[in-house]
């Protein structure tokens, strides 16, 4: 299904600020759904000729919450004309909202239509100031459970008539506030209504349990709601705070949404204003408990913190484990037993390279590019080659679940490592290395140069360490060999990471490795 950018853009002639002005409403009708009972569809005109009848096309539609629908099939993308869409030419001609028709049929279900003129101002080149219709807004309440409203209905409906008109006056929805969601409390979640004074002059069951949760047992209509809230808070400055907004809301602002807390429950509050026809008449405040919801999110808070901890404390033993083999290598006389250390120095801190970047992460995923650099960056440094080496990176590994990165560093690590030392040994090197391959043929004279690749393809990490070095001997056997990089490569390709790993000469001169990671479940 299109989107409603995509649907405007094809077949209306409305611009960018048009089209924004009706992602906010569809971001925000759910609160004038439910208040109206009612089916909301968005119908904007269809590019026409000149003269010819106008048509209208559905870009959105949302349904109530607190009634069934109208609908039981989704009208987006539906074009109608003629006297289906009477009631929203006239709306959208005469630019007000109708109501005159009789019920109609959609089936076996009677419905009551009503249009909206949606209405966007601003300021443009030409004119300041200006305002015009550019959608209908269709409001169709299923009539097959009408009965007499209750003092609840009759509240939701009036509250609903003020939100129309804004919206046909352009001052609904209100602005959305730098990084604030579309989440908000709900109509069901609990609502009251205040005068222009600040009265509460209706107060929903959810929403007197709310107030009751936070200390006030009375019922709330009759008080001053920002005063109470100011005066109920644990916190002086959050109540007071809270209270602002309130009082912001009765002056025709739209203030952020707010939590206030006490006696250990939590509130969300979201004040907004009723200006039907530019005439501040009160406001409307929605109001949430979430004592549950922050509940959770402490704990959870507790539970990270705790984790990256964990891997703070490991990042550290690692590192003093690795000074340690460090200040032993120091004192070891024997150049193979030195070297050996040296290399266990090399394996320890490229774990710790992962456990330092959980310890600042939010989960348990890393953005693992970082990290290869730095082991490739450590690699050159640490090599006696005989030839500068320049490692580079294509494409991107992404985040890793940590399971995945701790091996990965370690493969990776001894990979590098062999394509810098074995790709391009020092000539004056004749130690016998437990690593290095036998009979190697002379070190080209190019400059030396290892890759590390990474792509994804179907739910695989594809891995090369490609290096332009002297090649593998031509009776080097992996499976047969006795290194202890290549063992280790090996044991945790094929094992942690239950994926593959081949090394094999370049077709242009070099060693590559391809290693195959799986990346679905574990």
């Amino acid at each position: 299904m299109s989107t409603l950018r995509d649907l405007a853009e094809e077949h209306t002639g409305l611009g960018p600020a048009d089209i924004d002005h009706l992602h906010r409403l569809a971001g925000d009708w759910q609160l004038l759904s439910d208040l109206s009972f009612a089916d909301l569809l968005m119908w904007v005109p269809v590019k026409a000729e000149p003269g010819t009848p106008r048509d209208f096309l559905c870009v959105a539609q949302v349904r109530p919450t607190t009634a069934p629908t109208a609908y039981q099939d989704d009208q987006v993308g539906k074009i109608v004309g003629g006297p289906e869409v009477a009631h929203l030419d006239i709306a959208f001609t005469q630019e007000r909202i109708w109501r005159e028709g009789d019920p109609v049929w959609y089936g076996d279900t009677p419905a009551r239509h009503e249009a909206i003129p949606v209405r966007l101002r601003g300021q443009n080149d030409r004119e300041e100031g200006w305002s015009e219709v550019i959608a209908v807004v269709g409001r169709d309440t299923n009539l097959s459970t009408a009965r007499t409203p209750s003092q609840l209905e009759l509240n939701y409906l009036t509250t609903a008539d003020d939100l129309a008109q804004m919206v046909a006056d352009g001052t609904f929805p209100p602005p959305r506030h730098p990084g604030e969601t579309t989440s908000a409390p709900r109509v069901g979640d609990g609502l009251i209504r205040l005068d222009a004074g600040g009265k509460v002059t209706y107060a929903s069951p959810n929403a007197q349990s709310a107030y009751r949760r936070l200390g006030f047992n009375a019922h709330l209509v009759g008080e001053e709601l920002s005063a109470l809230t100011s005066r109920l808070a644990a916190d002086p400055l959050e109540g007071n705070d809270t209270a602002e907004k309130i009082l912001a809301a009765l002056r025709g602002e739209s203030p952020p949404r707010q939590e206030v807390g006490a006696r250990g429950a939590t509130v969300l509050t979201r004040a907004l204003p009723l200006l039907p026809a530019g005439v501040p008449i009160g406001a409307l405040v929605l109001v949430r408990d979430v004592t549950e919801v922050r509940r959770r999110d402490r704990a959870l808070m507790t539970k990270d913190a705790t984790i990256r901890e964990i891997h703070h404390r490991v990042k550290n033993n690692l590192q003093t484990v690795a000074a340690l083999l460090r200040l032993q290598a120091r004192r070891v006389d024997a150049p193979e037993a030195r070297m050996a250390l040296q290399e266990s120095v090399r394996r320890v801190a490229s774990i710790a390279l992962v456990h330092e970047t959980l310890s600042m992460s939010s989960d348990e995923a890393v953005e693992f590019d970082g990290i290869v650099d730095r082991v490739a960056s450590a690699a050159t440094e640490v090599a006696a080659t005989s030839t500068a080496v320049k490692m580079r990176r294509e494409g991107t590994f992404g985040v890793l679940p940590a399971e995945i990165a701790t091996s990965l560093v370690m493969v990776l690590n001894e990979l590098l490592i062999n394509a810098v030392e074995h790709g391009f040994p020092a000539p004056d090197d004749d130690l016998e290395r437990p690593d290095a391959p036998i009979e190697q043929p002379d070190a080209p004279t190019e400059a030396g140069e290892v890759i590390v690749s990474a792509h994804r393809f179907r739910k695989q990490l594809h891995v090369t360490v490609a290096d332009n070095g002297q090649g593998l001997p031509s009776e080097f056997k992996a499976d047969e060999s006795g290194r202890l990089g290549l063992q280790i490569v090996r044991a945790l390709a094929t094992g942690e990471l239950r994926g593959s790993i081949e090394l094999r000469n370049r077709a242009g001169g070099g060693t590559e490795a391809v290693l195959v990671v799986p990346l679905g479940k574990r």
